[in-house]
């Protein structure tokens, strides 16, 4: 794809600052595991669209984040940890409100975990805030649904451009078909496939959800690792084997490495291998941002994972 953009990612979506509770296992109401004390205890930054940013700078890319933080000390958080690994933040906007934040407990054994998140409707963005000539000088424009509002119109603007717009939709909501029929290659968690489509086959649901405009269609299955449907093909890749430490982050990392082999045309087995290894690499240590792995980390899973043995 062509390189001569000022921006090769504009990000529009989530940003959070997570608490991340470490838990021997995950609690059960009522169940001894009810009530347990913590293994372990962190303030991480994370959120889908801002950790997928993170890993596309460390994987190489110039990504830009379209959105907004809280005028807090966890806006302040975020911000500089976005700057820090090489994301722009000038089109960044700031609320006078509290910026969002999660409580995330990861299971110590498995790297499983469940979220608790909050956040202020004031940290929306207005259409008039969507820079819609940063947007056309991406090479690519990646969108959640956290501020779908914001996201449809993002979409609409980069799809009317020409530019490729890739998604992070982890819910269904009344507008989340309208935000798939915007983007060019939807890539969606496997329990949105089925609500939406009604199909618990990963690939007959993407052959049902898939418009003549999506380039291609992407699931992501946890542990089973991903389906990607491009033309007729279907090419189902599974997960690279480690031993987790925590999963939070592993869709977002999914998602730079995808973009990642999207912009540098990679063929499809290819480019779902490398996001699958991306999202691998980033659950061996904990965190969303802190588990975003460099661009030589996924290239060596990759080769010990193809290695004889």
């Amino acid at each position: 794809m062509s390189r001569s953009k000022r921006w090769d990612v504009v990000g529009v979506g989530c940003n959070s600052v997570d608490y991340v509770c470490r838990v021997a296992a995950l609690p059960e109401a009522n169940s001894p595991t009810a009530k347990q004390r913590l293994s372990g205890h962190a303030t991480m930054c994370g959120g889908q669209t801002a950790t997928a940013l993170a890993a596309c700078a460390s994987f190489g890319l110039k990504p830009t984040y379209l959105g907004a933080i809280g005028a807090d000390a966890n806006g302040r958080l975020i911000a500089d940890e976005l700057r820090r690994r090489g994301v722009d933040t000038s089109l960044m906007l700031t609320r006078d409100c509290a910026n969002r934040f999660a409580v995330i407990t990861v299971d110590d054994v498995s790297g499983d975990r469940f979220i608790l998140w909050d956040r202020d409707e004031r940290l929306n963005l207005l259409e008039a805030e969507i820079d819609a000539t940063a947007l056309r000088s991406s090479r690519l424009v990646h969108v959640d649904n956290e501020d779908e509002a914001a996201a449809i119109v993002a979409a609409r603007v980069a799809r009317d451009s020409g530019i490729p717009v890739t998604s992070d939709i982890d819910r269904v909501t009344p507008h989340t078909q309208e935000l798939i029929e915007l983007v060019t290659v939807p890539i969606l968690a496997e329990h949105v496939l089925g609500e939406l489509t009604g199909l618990a086959d990963p690939e007959r649901a993407l052959r049902r959800l898939r418009r003549p405009h999506h380039a291609m269609a992407c699931v992501t299955l946890g542990a089973a690792g991903a389906v990607l449907l491009v033309g007729d093909a279907v090419y189902h890749q599974p997960s690279v084997v480690i031993d987790a430490v925590d999963t939070t982050g592993a869709g977002d990392v999914f998602r730079a490495g995808f973009i990642y082999g999207l912009l540098n045309d990679y063929a499809p087995r290819e480019l779902v291998a490398f996001a699958n290894a991306a999202a691998a690499t980033s659950c061996t240590r904990a965190g969303a941002m802190a588990g975003v792995p460099s661009l030589d980390e996924v290239q060596q899973l990759i080769r010990g994972a193809s290695a004889p043995r």
